[in-house]
């Protein structure tokens, strides 16, 4: 999880708990402002996500360009390399869906 999706994460809980307070004691305006903080955080996490699917997507390409010229200059480590980036790409893909 990146810093990113932590803080948006921790806004969130925040926004959560500042809301059940406004509710508990009936006060619309603290209510409210919880909400927002919510939201935030959840829109926060969601652009950590997208950002780290780009990153991700990158790193998958980076990894078969490696791949393909390793294979053209018959060179395995650089095709090792390439198929490592290649998955690692795709988890970091995985991982931010």
């Amino acid at each position: 999880m990146t810093d990113e999706r932590i803080k948006g994460k921790a806004e969130e809980i925040k926004g959560k708990v500042k809301s059940a307070v406004g509710d508990l004691i009936g006060n619309e305006k603290l209510q409210a402002e919880g909400k927002a903080e919510e939201l935030e955080g959840q829109a926060r996490q969601e652009v950590a996500k997208a950002a780290e699917q780009v990153k991700g997507a990158v790193q998958e390409i980076k990894g078969q360009v490696k791949d393909t010229l390793g294979q053209a200059v018959d060179s395995k480590k650089l095709e090792a390399e390439g198929k490592v980036d290649e998955l690692l790409g795709k988890a970091r893909q995985k991982i931010n869906e």
